[in-house]
């Protein structure tokens, strides 16, 4: 009786069981086939199973047996598939259209996903030379159109945000005072308390006068503060301006007929165009008083004297030939900042990115422009 009864029970917890997977040994390749559900809810019951397949033959594997199947089975299938192929011949046989269909769309997205292989040094090179070629086709594009806009507004000034621009003027010039105080102060020190020392061998201390001033008027002044203004307020247009991107307020305003250009990009380079030779003066004000007060403190030369050889030394070239650059690293400021601004994409990050590069490129088209003008003013004699 007990094994008549035992006879019953083992057949059913046999198929309590479930088994996806039945593999027969043929002579000259394994039959492997393939039964049930393979769902989410079973792949790792079927890997435990497809783990024990050997593959030391041919596999003929008969998908036919499958009831149902997700997209989490028809992946296992393409990772043991391609497993299987790596070790041994295999074909698949006994595939419907729903099957397939399926294999193709995954096996499409598993391709997009997979990860790029290295790239060589030449392949890098190649792709940053084309990513500053098309940076700066798309900047010298940028500025075409800005000057489009400036020529139609000044031939229509009623056209011109007076109310922004003088705004924009408060921003960027009045509430940059401290900064830039603070910043020329102290480079006009650095530079006396250097010049000192070795003027002071030669017993030439009132040359300090001259290297300060004329240095400090003609070069590091107006140079000190662009490079400020670049990080301060070029940053700033470029925050500002992907802001407004991000949030479709651009797009809403093109929508409407307004240009961006007139609205928000020339306010801003109008006014700083004015603000940045009003702070390059102040910069030059507090660089020579920086070194008026170490000239004092380390060769005793008082203030009276200083400015007596100031008088006699600092010709009006010199201030005029700083002053000039001004307006030039205004431009620039202002244009490389909305340019990076309007390339900011509909993510945050981007914000940070261009943000970034917005100012890297201002201090560098600042001091290659600074350059520029020192070639430029020393071959024409001034």
């Amino acid at each position: 009786m007990i094994i008549a009864k035992l006879n019953l029970i083992l057949p059913i917890i046999v198929l309590m069981k479930k088994q996806f997977l039945i593999y027969e040994e043929k002579q000259h390749h394994l039959k492997l086939i393939s039964t049930g559900e393979w769902m989410l809810t079973s792949v790792f019951k079927i890997e435990k199973e497809l783990l024990q397949i050997p593959c030391d033959k041919k596999i003929v594997w008969d998908v036919s047996g499958i009831s149902d199947f997700d997209s989490a089975g028809i992946l296992l299938f393409i990772e043991y598939f391609e497993r299987f192929q790596k070790e041994t011949d295999i074909e698949v046989v006994g595939y419907n259209e729903n099957q397939k269909e399926m294999y193709t769309l995954l096996r499409k997205n598993i391709q997009k996903i997979e990860p790029p292989r290295k790239e060589s040094i030449l392949e890098n090179l190649g792709k940053n030379t084309l990513e500053v070629y098309s940076d700066i086709k798309d900047f010298i594009t940028f500025i075409g159109h800005l000057f489009f806009a400036m020529f139609h507004t000044l031939v229509n000034p009623k056209d011109i945000r007076f109310k922004e621009t003088v705004y924009h003027i408060h921003q960027s010039g009045f509430n940059a005072l401290i900064i830039i105080g603070l910043t020329s102060f102290l480079v006009g020190m650095v530079i006396s308390y250097q010049g000192s020392v070795q003027l002071a061998k030669f017993g030439a201390d009132i040359f300090i006068v001259d290297t300060v001033a004329i240095s400090i008027t003609r070069e590091l002044g107006p140079m000190i503060t662009a490079i400020v203004i670049a990080g301060r307020s070029g940053s700033a247009y470029t925050a500002e301006i992907g802001a407004m991107k991000i949030t479709e307020e651009i797009a809403a305003m093109r929508t409407m007929g307004f240009d961006p250009y007139t609205f928000l990009v020339l306010p801003r380079v109008f006014a700083l165009m004015i603000a940045l030779p009003l702070l390059i003066f102040f910069s030059d004000l507090m660089g020579i008083l920086g070194g008026m007060v170490v000239s004092n403190m380390e060769l005793g030369i008082s203030m009276t004297q200083f400015i007596e050889r100031l008088y006699e030394v600092l010709e009006v070239k010199h201030y005029l030939l700083g002053m000039m650059k001004g307006p030039v690293f205004a431009f620039l400021i202002v244009s490389v900042g909305c340019f990076r601004g309007f390339q900011v994409s509909n993510n945050t990050e981007s914000i940070g990115l261009h943000t970034t590069a917005s100012v890297v490129n201002s201090i560098f088209l600042v001091i290659a422009f600074d350059a520029l003008f020192s070639v430029i003013f020393t071959e024409l004699g001034i």
